[in-house]
């Protein structure tokens, strides 16, 4: 049972839905202290006051706002608490939109909000009914922690969730980072879609998603405490190399991407569009036989043998 970490209310309009908040997610990342390499003796990061020149405890340590280099404002976790905003004991809905209008760098962690007592079970199914027949989110805002943010409010599993979100200038532009022009042929990128096609899947389960990075980490600690050979990478078949022929290597793609799946291991080369096909594609009906017939009058007059149609 995940501990509550805030508690309460959803304000959606008149309608008042208290709450309890619990994290959503869990980390399962090994992690590391730091030693001291000649002797393995653990290196600890101290709080130290600079003023009195010694260590302090967590019980004498507060926060403050540094206004000049020599004036600091100090701030208590009770002014915090009791700020004047309505964001400061509710989650503030503000808007309804679709989901797929979100920008998803925009979504962060995510939260479980459970109803707190009987008083909050209709009007929290209401909330959670109403969201999950109308395929919307809800975009509200709250304070925790001394910021204000925003949140989006979805169902999963007949749960009301809630996800941080970052502001709109919390988000650099990618402006600089974009690659420079370049030309892309219609059968590249028809090659690049054959590719989804076979990689495309229905759920996330499976071996694929699971986390060997995690894994891994955990068969070289149990080799050295045991003393013994951490287990060797397998060497790659064949190392990556740069692209020369994209075409080819997209082909090769969805050949191993099907192989990997149990399917039909061969692929035929993809199909090129020429420049003629397309240009027939985009004619009306009624223009595709004079156009078919010059065509092969041309290929009469060059001496080469004319397609059927």
């Amino acid at each position: 049972m995940p501990r509550n970490i805030w508690s309460g209310a959803i304000s959606f309009g008149l309608v008042t839905v208290p709450i309890n908040v619990a994290s959503a997610t869990e980390d399962h990342s090994i992690r590391f202290h730091q030693y001291h390499v000649e002797d393995m003796g653990r290196v600890r990061v101290r709080k130290y006051c600079e003023i009195e020149d010694r260590e302090v405890d967590q019980g004498e340590i507060g926060k403050g706002y540094q206004l000049t280099k020599e004036q600091v404002i100090p701030i208590s976790d009770e002014e915090l608490r009791d700020l004047p905003l309505p964001t400061a004991k509710a989650i503030e809905i503000v808007a309804f939109v679709p989901l797929d209008s979100v920008d998803p760098l925009k979504i962060g962690e995510g939260y479980y909000l459970a109803p707190s007592g009987q008083v909050a079970a209709k009007p929290y199914k209401l909330l959670r009914m109403a969201l999950d027949r109308s395929s919307k989110v809800a975009v509200a805002k709250y304070a925790w922690s001394g910021r204000e943010r925003l949140g989006l409010l979805r169902v999963r599993d007949d749960v009301i969730v809630l996800h941080a979100m970052r502001w709109p200038d919390e988000i650099r532009s990618p402006e600089e980072l974009l690659p420079p022009p370049v030309e892309l042929a219609d059968e590249e990128i028809d090659g690049a879609l054959a590719l989804m096609d076979t990689m495309t899947r229905d759920d996330l389960e499976g071996e694929e998603f699971q986390d060997t990075y995690t894994e891994a980490l955990s068969q070289i600690i149990e080799a050295k405490r045991e003393h013994r050979e951490p287990p060797k990478l397998e060497e790659p078949e064949s190392k990556p190399g740069q692209i020369v022929d994209l075409m080819a290597a997209l082909t090769e793609s969805v050949q191993k991407a099907r192989a990997s799946r149990g399917e039909d291991a061969e692929v035929h080369e993809l199909p090129k569009k020429t420049a003629a096909n397309r240009t027939e594609k985009k004619q009306p009906a009624k223009k595709s036989a004079a156009k078919t017939t010059k065509k092969t009058v041309v290929k009469k007059t060059s001496g080469r043998r004319p397609r059927s149609a």
